[in-house]
């Protein structure tokens, strides 16, 4: 395992960051707020993932403390018009986009709270793993207002609307066994044992050639979103590009002469 070196990127105090090999890791650091999100750390967020490096080839994200992130510092809470709250909610989107759509994959670490926000912010993330001490709400219809990070776009396309809106309305809460089995984690841990698994995964994904990183994470959810046909026409010119690229055919050449490792069944 490649050793921490500091990353060259301004960041509020609240994140903090460092890169292990070609992996860059960014920390929630606000743990004496349960790492809830201001527009400081949302803002911080869009510098980190507009700055990588380019030998950075994917990413860890993970809380400090006890929780991952109880969602939005409702002390930032202030009145806004309408236009104003529009303004406001487009720049969490704009910036969670930057982590979905971004220049690598990231790998979010869960434990804890992964409340409101929280829970929004990691579904922008491409691989989850959760600690068992990870719990799951949408507070909002209780507090008088509503998801406004993309939560509306990307939490139904994991656990469906009716789950969704069953949070929001009653409140419900879910366990690290129920997201599990639900769709949102993939991967899950005993608690302490996420970052090691996170870091293994990003370090494994970091291993892929960027190009094929970039068609799973960019092209791979629009051809999803669309009808089959054009679906299908997607997928032939992506799948033509990557294979034409130089590194893909210097694998498959591996593969072929037997120096590369065969997918077996899991143990």
């Amino acid at each position: 395992m490649s050793s921490s070196e500091a990353l060259d990127i301004k960041l509020p105090s609240s994140l903090a960051a460092e890169r292990r090999g070609k992996v860059a890791i960014i920390r929630l650091a606000r743990p004496q707020k349960r790492n809830a999100i201001d527009d400081t750390t949302v803002l911080g967020l869009e510098t980190f993932f507009t700055s990588l490096p380019d030998d950075i080839a994917s990413v860890v994200l993970h809380g400090e403390g006890d929780h991952f992130s109880a969602g939005l510092d409702l002390s930032e809470l202030q009145e806004r018009d309408i236009r104003q709250g529009i303004a406001h909610s487009s720049m969490w989107h704009r910036v969670f986009d930057k982590i979905q759509f971004g220049k690598v994959p990231v790998v979010c670490v869960m434990h804890g709270a992964v409340v409101g926000g929280g829970l929004e912010l990691a579904a922008a993330t491409h691989v989850r793993v959760a600690e068992r001490s990870t719990y799951y709400g949408l507070p909002e219809g209780s507090r008088g207002i509503y998801v406004g990070g993309g939560g509306s776009v990307r939490v139904p396309r994991l656990i469906g609307v009716a789950r969704m809106m069953d949070m929001m309305l009653t409140g419900r809460t879910y366990s690290a066994e129920d997201g599990q089995a639900m769709g949102l984690s993939t991967y899950l841990t005993e608690p302490g044992e996420g970052f090691a698994k996170g870091l293994a995964l990003a370090e494994r994904i970091a291993g892929n050639t960027p190009l094929t990183n970039f068609a799973i994470t960019h092209i791979l959810p629009r051809i999803a979103e669309i009808d089959p046909r054009s679906g299908y026409a997607v997928e032939s010119l992506i799948s033509s590009i990557a294979q034409a690229d130089v590194e893909a055919k210097s694998r498959l050449t591996a593969f072929l002469e037997g120096r590369a490792n065969k997918v077996v069944r899991p143990e």
